[in-house]
């Protein structure tokens, strides 16, 4: 795939060098401008059925859900009150090239089809949007609105569309023919690279589409024809581009021979299970504060590499003014996010099997005390997602049951824990533990200060309740760009989120044993469980023989 891209192109392909197990690379920021203030409105509230992934993860948040006043604690949240934490406004600048960068300007004439509220663009058509993002010889879109049109866009038009139509108004604006054309390239010529850099830095994973590249290779050889800078440029961009999408088949060739080594082990465990039982994550570290680390490597590695155009992509509908399918239902072009849901579930259900594997209680004990260690480091860290993580695994039934276990528990630090991630009042309690965090990342000095890991999946629910609690559309059929104000605003907090470099210095052994040790099933954790502590009811007898019969 790499290879293809590169020919089509026509860059040199950069190195395999080492697998991204799990080296990082930097990022760069993609907004620079804050978002307008907008004084949110909803025109239409729907309160659809959510399609959380399953698992633990989904345990605690339908808990949530399941509370009518909560529910709309939420939605209030999110469209009213400023219970969220504030998006900071990306400061990083692009590297693309020695040419001009500050050419933003606004306009709010020319194209018509838009409309303004108070200086701020609150809707349009998507011909006049798509007008609005391409530049002209005295007018560049601020990087603001070219990261939330790239990012809403393709809940109406195909990425490859939209570049199509934008290679053709980039060719138009360059007024071929016209004796004056030379200088008219030399004004735009600069802008469009700039459009075109944001676009393969931000979205890399929409150029993984063969129609994608060659619409990118034609723009960019009119504009290589001009001045060597713009060859330098236009080479620069494209080698950066091809770097990013060998880095990511890279980390998903990474991910599936991780699978598939848990797979094996998951098949050794059912065939030898007393041999399994030898070794467990305390024989490999007793150590909570390395673990939590490790922990937020792994965190940090699988968060970079998710594309914001993941979040809209899960939760596409049709266009109603769409007479085709909707724009994901071909393929989607990276499965970052879902991979990144299932690595919590998995943590989940591993600190569930650590816990229920040692026959001993005494032992049993000793495991459960050391992850509400384990729980507490990573809240110091700003790690919330392996958090609520362990704290979903210590909460399944099989782990709750055994009281036999947890009377030898120090519960005192337990159920501080619980208590921070408690669900009631829209998390109310996480997510002033979250805005801490995040003020903190911005003024911090230090990496280990920036680093901030969301609850993935109550962010997820977040902007699935932003995407259904409005219409993508207006009536008058005119695209609700305000609603995609809040949208990039939330995605684009994320995105400062991820690209935090983790400063902790790695350790295989114990990356390697979080990553492949194997885990039990459900009916797997309810057996041991069983065994650890004989059922206490006709139910659970009922259910403990049926699993040794199977």
């Amino acid at each position: 795939m790499a290879k293809f891209l590169a020919e089509l192109l026509g860059c040199t392909l950069p190195d395999k060098g080492t697998p991204p197990l799990f080296e990082r690379r930097k990022r760069v920021s993609t907004v620079s401008k804050p978002f307008p203030k907008q004084t949110f409105c909803c025109p239409r509230l729907r309160l659809g059925a959510i399609s959380d992934p399953s698992g633990p993860a989904s345990a605690i948040v339908v808990k949530y859900l399941k509370s009518t006043v909560s529910l709309f604690l939420c939605l209030s949240s999110l469209f009213a009150q400023d219970t969220m934490p504030q998006t900071p406004p990306f400061t990083g600048q692009l590297n693309s090239g020695s040419y001009n960068k500050n050419l933003y300007q606004t306009k709010e004439e020319g194209y018509p089809g838009l409309y303004y509220n108070d200086n701020n663009l609150v809707s349009g058509s998507l011909e006049a949007l798509i007008h609005h993002l391409v530049p002209t010889v005295d007018y560049h879109p601020d990087r603001t609105y070219i990261f939330t049109f790239l990012l809403s866009s393709r809940l109406f038009i195909h990425p490859y569309e939209l570049m199509s139509k934008v290679c053709h108004l980039c060719t138009e604006q360059q007024r071929l023919g016209d004796p004056q054309a030379d200088k008219v390239f030399r004004k735009i010529a600069p802008k469009i690279l700039q459009l075109l850099t944001e676009w393969t830095e931000t979205f890399p994973y929409d150029f993984r589409d063969e129609r994608m590249m060659r619409s990118l290779k034609e723009l960019t050889h009119r504009l290589a024809s001009g001045d060597e800078i713009y060859r330098k440029a236009v080479s620069q961009m494209s080698q950066g581009l091809i770097r990013r999408l060998t880095v990511l088949s890279q980390y998903e060739e990474a991910l599936g021979k991780i699978n598939a080594t848990a797979a094996e082990r998951l098949t050794v465990l059912k065939a030898k299970p007393q041999a399994a039982i030898q070794r467990d994550l305390l024989s490999i570290c007793n150590d909570p504060f390395t673990v939590a680390q490790q922990l937020t490597h792994i965190e940090l590695e699988r968060l970079s590499y998710i594309g914001p155009e993941e979040f809209v992509q899960a939760f596409v509908h049709k266009d109603p003014l769409d007479n085709d399918k909707n724009c994901f239902s071909d393929h989607k072009k990276a499965s970052n996010l879902e991979a990144y849901v299932d690595w919590f579930n998995r943590l989940s259900y591993l600190v569930a099997t650590e816990i229920c594997m040692p026959g001993k209680k005494k032992h049993r004990a000793r495991v459960i005390e050391f992850f509400i260690d384990v729980a507490r480091e990573c809240f110091n860290i700003g790690n919330f997602n392996s958090l609520m993580a362990i704290i979903s695994g210590m909460n399944m039934s099989p782990v709750s049951r055994l009281k036999k276990t947890w009377s030898k528990v120090k519960t005192a630090k337990f159920d501080i824990l619980e208590h921070q991630m408690d669900p009631s009042s829209n998390f109310y309690n996480y997510r002033t533990a979250l805005r801490g965090a995040t003020q903190r990342s911005i003024t911090a000095n230090s990496s280990r200060e920036k680093i901030v890991i969301p609850f993935f999946s109550l962010l997820i629910k977040d902007i699935y309740f932003l995407n259904e609690g409005c219409a993508n559309r207006l009536q008058n059929g005119h695209i609700n760009f305000e609603k995609f104000w809040e949208l990039a605003k939330q995605v684009s907090e994320f995105m400062t989120w991820k690209k935090v470099e983790c400063p902790f210095e790695k350790d295989r052994k114990i990356l390697q044993y979080l990553l492949t040790a194997p885990v039990f099933t459900e009916d797997a954790l309810y057996l041991a469980s069983y065994e650890s502590e004989g059922p206490e009811n006709n139910m659970e007898k009922d259910r403990w023989k049926s699993l040794r019969c199977v």
